[in-house]
């Protein structure tokens, strides 16, 4: 019993696109999973950016709060030293910490992505490979 070759040939490619649809909806889940694992990474890093900003913004306002007291004693003692220099000896000290807090919470926001790079690299790679198994397949 021989088979028609045009069946033959219909079922095999039958066979390829079915076999390309399983693949891809594994790719499809695969990708998903990734860009999971980087969205969570990267809200990490963003809470990580939001805890060094309100601790800057926390030491920044007692910083400017010492300051202003300072300033209003300093005026009311008329450069009588000893109440105002330990207020601005305080709020130097507070400005300097929300300053650095400041600095490191500018620097993690730059490790920052909202696009998970791993996994649009993957992608492209991934539509690549289908576009090749496509063109293989209508030989």
């Amino acid at each position: 019993m021989r088979m028609d070759p045009e069946v033959v040939r219909h079922e095999t490619i039958g066979g390829l696109i079915r076999g390309i649809l399983t693949d891809l909806r594994t790719l499809v889940r695969e990708e998903i999973a990734l860009a999971r694992v980087e969205i969570r990474e990267q809200a990490g890093r963003a809470r990580a950016a939001a805890l060094s900003f309100g601790l800057a913004a926390g030491a920044l306002l007692f910083g400017v709060t010492f300051l202003l007291i300072a300033a209003a004693t300093a005026i009311a003692e008329l450069l009588n030293w000893p109440v105002w220099a330990g207020f601005l000896v305080i709020a130097v000290l507070l400005s300097l910490v929300g300053f650095v807090s400041l600095l490191s919470g500018r620097k993690q926001l730059r490790t920052f992505h909202a696009v998970p790079q791993e996994t649009v690299t993957t992608l492209k790679e991934n539509s690549e490979w289908i576009a090749k198994r496509l063109s293989s397949a209508q030989k």
